[in-house]
C-alpha cells in the first residue's frame, strides 16, 4: 500500500492567521504520520516564510512545498500537506517528488484572487427608492449585505472603495441630495480575478 498525500491551501493575512489554519489542519488529521506546514505571509520587502519537515527527514518536505508555493506567485497563503504513511519507504528523492507534486496540485486547482479595500456602508430610504437603489449598487460593483424592512428600509452594503464615490453621485442624484450614505468599516477582501 502507499502513502497518501492530502494537501490543503488556504489565504492567510498574518502570521496568527496561518498558524490557526495550520492548527485546525493537524487537528483535523490528528492520526496522519505527517502534517507539513508552510506559509508565505506579506508581499514586496516584508515577506514572512516558514516551513517546517515535521518529522520527515530534513530537506525533503517543507522545503520543496515552501518552492512551489514561493514559485506559484501566492502570497498571504498557507498550505499544509498531510501523509498518510502507507508501508513503503520512499527515500528522499521520492519523499521531495511526493510533497512536491502533492503541493503543485493543490496551486493548480484553486483560483486566484486579489486583495481589494472594501467599505461596508449603512443607509436608510424610503421604499419607493428600493429596486433603483439595488440597481445602482449593481452598477457599481456593490454587494447588498442586509436589508432591514421598517418605517425605511436600512440597508447594509458593502462596495470596493474604488466605486464608493459614485455610487453616492448616483444615490445623491437619485434622492435630490436626500440620502447619502454612511461607511461604517473599511476592510480587505479577497475577489477572484
Amino acid at each position: 500500500m502507499n502513502s497518501r498525500f492530502i494537501a490543503t491551501l488556504a489565504p492567510a493575512f498574518s502570521i496568527d492567521e496561518a498558524r490557526a489554519f495550520m492548527a485546525r489542519i493537524k487537528h483535523e488529521f490528528a492520526d496522519a504520520s505527517h502534517n507539513v506546514p508552510v506559509y508565505i505571509i506579506g508581499g514586496g520587502n516584508t515577506v514572512t516564510e516558514y516551513f517546517s519537515d515535521d518529522g520527515e527527514p530534513s530537506g525533503t518536505s517543507g522545503r520543496p512545498a515552501l518552492a512551489v508555493l514561493r514559485g506559484s506567485g501566492f502570497g498571504d497563503a498557507a498550505l499544509v500537506i498531510t501523509r498518510y504513511f502507507g508501508g513503503t519507504l520512499l527515500g528522499t528523492g521520492g519523499l521531495v517528488k511526493a510533497y512536491t507534486e502533492a503541493a503543485q496540485s493543490v496551486v493548480n486547482a484553486v483560483g486566484r484572487g486579489q486583495r481589494v479595500p472594501v467599505h461596508v456602508v449603512m443607509l436608510a430610504i424610503p421604499y419607493n427608492l428600493l429596486e433603483r437603489v439595488r440597481l445602482l449598487t449593481a452598477r457599481h460593483q456593490g454587494e447588498i449585505l442586509g436589508e432591514d424592512f421598517a418605517g425605511d428600509i436600512t440597508m447594509t452594503m458593502q462596495f470596493p472603495v474604488s466605486e464608493f464615490a459614485a455610487f453616492q453621485l448616483g444615490l445623491r442624484e437619485m434622492s435630490a441630495g436626500k440620502i447619502q450614505a454612511e461607511v461604517i468599516e473599511t476592510k480587505e477582501m479577497v475577489v477572484a480575478v
